[in-house]
């Protein structure tokens, strides 16, 4: 079982089969933290940001955040600009996990304080593997200074 007290996972995906797959393989691993899933980049601030449908929501900082890149509304890097520039948030752990191939959004990701990048893989066995790894360190491994 792994979970990290009981602070979510903020997922942020617009495709559909990536959702579920990643849904899947985070249940698959046992990492038992709630997700809640963004669909898309303004959907993502507004969560972080008590603001929009969330404007009376009481949650605590999530305990990681995965971002896709290509996002409606709001891409990944600009969601990422927000995360590290709110003193509250910038401690949080943010790993792009991303089907973009393009290095100047690995290299920009990194200029803006992402914690992580990381290509999806295509095969699903080693989207899993990926998750599962993604889970043991950020959430076990990893010592954060976030507090709820």
């Amino acid at each position: 079982m792994l979970t990290n007290q009981v602070n979510e996972i903020l997922l942020v995906e617009d495709n559909p089969d990536d959702v579920e797959l990643a849904l899947h393989a985070l249940k698959r691993n046992n990492i038992l933290n709630p997700i809640v899933v963004a669909r898309d980049g303004q959907e993502a601030v507004d969560y972080l940001f008590y603001s929009g449908k969330y404007e009376d929501s009481r949650h605590d900082a999530p305990a990681l955040i995965l971002l896709d890149l290509k996002l409606p509304k709001m891409d990944g890097i600009e969601v990422l600009r927000k995360i590290k520039a709110e003193g509250a948030l910038k401690k949080v752990p943010v790993v792009i996990l991303t089907s973009s191939k393009e290095e100047k959004d690995l290299v920009e990701s990194y200029d803006l304080g992402v914690n992580s990048y990381i290509r999806k893989p295509v095969d699903f066995d080693q989207f899993v593997e990926t998750v599962r790894y993604i889970g043991y360190y950020w959430l076990l491994l990893n010592e954060s200074p976030v507090e709820g």
